[in-house]
């Protein structure tokens, strides 16, 4: 008997844009922190958030149907509540927030991945630079502002990969940890809160460091955690028993990864360990979907930079010096891989 064939996932998949859409656009209206552990109706929301009353109850219904959002009761009198996971993390008062990271797809790379076939054919990346001829390092960290929400964009998306990580690796052998490229010095405050003997520097370029010192000092960690300034491609790295790299490597073309791997080892003591956490690729390339996307998304942004699988990462570390390695899952699609000096 034949099998019937059914056009569900393709047209799944080619529609994925429009809940991508509708999810992002709540975030940008602030809707779940307009809602907070409130009940309203769908006029009483919409009237919150100045929308049109054309669209309220597709918006405010498609998001339940998304499971972003909970009704109780129907039609007129139905009231709209977040879901757990919305209030932990999509509501500005919790602590969990991550909604940085949405308003960023939504403001910078939602349009840019219209350009996805231009990138396939040129190879080049579709994002600021081609408007100002600026690489997206340059254009976020040349304004404060835009910095910042960069920088709280990444904190949100690596809280979860951070605390299972100071969970998963035996910190216990060593004494110090140097992140590089540490942002607001959220792994070392994560880390750095379940570890008590441990003693973080947390290496990132100078207009960074100002709003790494407000979180640790906010944190009451900076008896602890050392804000260094540098450019991690022309300074040494900070010495330390442990080198980390949250999101780090993905950035780089192949020259400029195994130029910070080498740094990194030349940072290490014997036995010392470097741990890179990224969206690894499996290494046959046919499961880790984000991954493979992240990928892309990385060729849209900066052209050569490109996302990677386990066995990438251990021939590159063999190259450099490296003895021994590990990879450890964490939150998601994550991986935390390790090599041993």
């Amino acid at each position: 008997m034949k099998t019937q064939l059914d056009p569900g996932h393709i047209m799944q998949t080619a529609t994925a844009f429009w809940a991508s859409k509708v999810l992002l656009t709540a975030v940008e209206l602030d809707l779940f922190s307009t809602l907070g552990d409130r009940e309203m109706t769908a006029p009483q929301l919409g009237e919150q958030l100045g929308l049109h009353p054309r669209g309220t109850y597709d918006f405010f219904d498609a998001l339940v149907a998304l499971k972003f959002l909970e009704r109780d009761g129907d039609g007129p009198q139905g009231k709209y509540m977040n879901t757990p996971e919305t209030a932990a993390f999509l509501d500005k008062k919790s602590p969990k927030y991550i909604g940085g990271m949405p308003k960023m797809l939504n403001a910078r790379l939602f349009g840019f991945w219209n350009n996805l076939g231009t990138a396939l054919k040129t190879g080049e990346p579709q994002n600021e630079v081609k408007l100002h001829g600026k690489s997206i390092f340059e254009e976020l960290y040349s304004n404060d502002e835009k910095l910042d929400e960069f920088l709280q964009a990444m904190t949100g998306i690596q809280a979860a990969n951070f605390m299972q990580l100071a969970d998963k690796f035996d910190f216990s052998p060593y004494t110090s940890v140097s992140d590089v490229g540490g942002a607001l010095a959220l792994l070392s405050r994560i880390i750095g809160e379940r570890h008590a003997h441990l003693r973080f520097t947390s290496f990132d370029l100078p207009p960074v460091a100002p709003h790494a010192q407000r979180q640790i000092d906010a944190a009451g960690m900076s008896d602890r955690i050392k804000v260094v300034s540098g450019d991690f491609f022309k300074d040494d790295l900070p010495k330390a028993d442990v080198v980390t790299m949250g999101n780090i490597l993905h950035d780089w073309s192949l020259e400029k990864k195994k130029v910070l791997i080498k740094k990194a080892y030349d940072a290490l003591p014997d036995g010392g360990a470097f741990i890179a956490i990224e969206n690894l690729i499996d290494d046959a390339r046919r499961e880790n979907v984000f991954g493979l996307l992240m990928s892309l998304n990385m060729l849209i942004e900066l052209g050569d930079a490109f996302d990677y699988t386990g066995q990438d990462f251990r021939e590159w570390c063999i190259e450099a010096g490296f003895k021994r390695f590990d990879i450890i899952s964490l939150a998601g699609p994550s991986s935390a891989a390790v090599a041993y000096k």
